[in-house]
């Protein structure tokens, strides 16, 4: 991948940190690139990308600053590493502050406080967050209902979404979507498409 001209390199990464620092680089360099295409054409969707790279950029600053440190206080980068991964990969489904504060290794009162502590935010407001990222990606990327999206980002229905959403962007999902020129459901089969099934 290039970025504002440089090259690309082949080289292979050594070992795990320099596979770990790719990765972060190349999702970060993406997520830039996407801000700066959308910055005048969809300034929501650039501030998804530079909170999400801001994010990213943050956990690897705090990763490298001493694993075994903590984090303004809260949880040590490594804890909050790992619950904002188990966070991401689970959003579809119930995430429980049992669960969050086995993946951080304390108890979920104390889990509770220092991740406040740490992000800024609550377990819970911070999980709702980022099914609302995740509900506008998908929203902007993909042709599926309101419903679906609802549902893969671990909301209970389409009226739960709707109502966090308006809540967070002050206007209702679909109407989002159509400013953006975004078909708010996808294209209904034709005859044509039944009969040759």
């Amino acid at each position: 991948m290039t970025m504002a001209g440089l090259p690309a390199t082949a080289l292979e990464p050594s070992s795990a940190s320099d596979q770990q620092f790719n990765l972060v680089a190349n999702s970060l360099a993406t997520l830039l690139e996407t801000a700066r295409r959308e910055l005048e054409r969809d300034r929501d969707a650039a501030r998804l990308s530079l909170a999400t790279a801001s994010h990213i950029l943050q956990a690897e600053i705090e990763r490298h600053s001493g694993a075994n440190g903590t984090a303004r206080g809260g949880l040590a980068a490594w804890q909050i590493l790992r619950v904002r991964a188990y966070i991401d990969g689970n959003l579809h489904r119930t995430i429980h502050i049992r669960d969050l504060s086995a993946v951080a290794r304390r108890s979920p009162a104390h889990f509770s406080r220092k991740f406040k502590l740490a992000v800024g935010e609550s377990p819970h407001a911070y999980v709702v967050r980022r099914r609302l990222e995740r509900a506008c990606h998908l929203m902007m990327t993909s042709a599926a209902s309101l419903s679906e999206i609802a549902l893969s980002v671990g909301f209970s229905d389409q009226a739960h979404l709707c109502r966090l959403f308006r809540q967070a962007f002050g206007q209702s999902p679909a109407n989002w979507r159509r400013e953006r020129g975004i078909p708010c459901e996808p294209t209904p089969r034709t005859d044509m498409d039944e009969n040759a099934a």
